[in-house]
């Protein structure tokens, strides 16, 4: 897989961060946002939960031990890219699905962005003003800011590390989630059904 940057003027780019607040993969990397310790048990743990498509982003809360806590998927709507609507979008979905933290002195649980979408995998302007929104929506509801993740044809990729992987990608089917998969438990044992259900085994 190929990751680089989509060509842009720096004429364009410097217009497009001041009108649709978005931030360069340079100023990304410099935030200091956290890694995931395993990106790909994230990544495919989500996609099993939203199955999304191209368009959809998934923002998921994570405690501190990379355990998923809450998550919501959503469609964007197709208007400009600016970092300012995204910021109130992902505000409102976290402001829903988990409560804010915004009396702890440090945050405990981090935000994590997965936006699947159409073309390759390198950054664009959409992407800058996700990361924009996402960083900004952390603030506000006293979350960490963690990584943005983009799902494509060419597989996943967490934007600003440079870790990526083939699958899942923006046209995987949806897989079981790891949970589904254990053994069902195994019944108890001793009393009267139990020794009738011996009994009946037995003769057969």
């Amino acid at each position: 897989m190929t990751f680089g940057f989509a060509p842009a003027s720096a004429a364009a780019s410097t217009s497009a961060a001041s009108a649709n607040r978005l931030l360069e993969p340079a100023e990304w990397a410099a935030a200091g946002i956290p890694l995931l310790r395993d990106p790909r048990e994230v990544v495919s743990g989500l996609h099993a939960r939203h199955h999304p498509q191209p368009a959809t982003a998934v923002v998921a809360v994570l405690d501190p031990d990379e355990r998923l806590r809450a998550s919501a998927s959503f469609v964007r709507r197709p208007a400009p890219a600016d970092g300012w609507m995204f910021r109130n979008v992902l505000l409102a979905q976290l402001r829903r699905i988990i409560p804010h933290d915004l009396r702890r002195r440090t945050p405990v649980r981090t935000a994590v962005l997965l936006y699947c979408r159409e073309g390759d995998a390198r950054w664009t302007e959409e992407d800058g003003a996700w990361m924009w929104g996402l960083r900004d929506a952390c603030t506000l509801h006293g979350l960490r800011c963690g990584a943005y993740i983009t799902l494509t044809r060419d597989g996943w990729q967490v934007l600003g590390e440079g870790r990526g992987g083939r699958r899942p990608h923006s046209a995987s089917t949806r897989e079981p989630f790891a949970t589904s998969e254990a053994a069902p438990p195994l019944p108890r044992t001793g009393g009267a059904a139990s020794e009738v259900l011996r009994r009946a085994a037995a003769a057969r």
